[in-house]
């Protein structure tokens, strides 16, 4: 009886997702020319980061296979400094462009609208992430909250290289650095 509640299980979890992947896949259907290639910018950009951050990690010594606490903290610092020197004058915008981000709030608007966005909406907000400071090329507090992202906005939103994560910080939609933990832009009022 158990296998087959499994059996069940993985189908509805299955249709689920191809269901999610249809509704993705339509919403991305349903931008102009000019709004894919705005959403192909911002994956640019994003790359772009991307290869500055790993083209700063290559040169920092490697960490051993058996690193202490200490010695990945310090790691960890070491990066984030190298990444800020190199993006001293990153601001606010160089990712989320106005465009991006006009159509960034758009997919999540559409995304977040019914009875699961409500739900969704009110966890975000719930989430233990006050004293956040929401500026570009600042490090992400270890001891703050990071609200996982839903599947389904995942698939709508524009896909971002493996170093970089979408989370939200109240209503501000932020891209943030997996591994060194900082902000890389960040976009204001984008849940609903």
């Amino acid at each position: 009886m158990k296998s087959v509640k499994n059996h069940y299980s993985l189908l509805i979890f299955i249709i689920l997702g191809i269901l999610a992947f249809g509704q993705a896949a339509t919403a991305q259907n349903a931008l102009s020319a000019e709004d894919k290639k705005t959403l192909v910018g911002l994956e640019n950009q994003a790359k772009a980061y991307s290869r500055l951050r790993e083209s700063l990690e290559e040169k920092l010594p490697k960490l051993p296979k058996d690193a202490t606490a200490e010695q990945i903290e310090a790691h960890k610092m070491t990066f984030q400094k190298e990444v800020q020197a190199a993006r001293a004058e990153a601001k606010q915008g160089d990712i989320f462009t106005p465009a991006a981000a006009k159509l960034v709030r758009m997919i999540i608007k559409t995304e977040f609208s019914g009875k699961d966005g409500a739900e969704l909406r009110k966890k975000v907000l719930e989430a233990e992430t006050k004293g956040v400071a929401v500026k570009v090329n600042v490090p992400y507090p270890d001891s703050k909250e990071q609200v996982e992202m839903p599947p389904a906005l995942l698939l709508v939103l524009p896909q971002l290289p493996k170093q970089l994560r979408y989370r939200f910080v109240g209503t501000n939609l932020l891209l943030l650095d997996r591994e060194n933990g900082l902000i890389v832009d960040y976009l204001t009022n984008a849940l609903p």
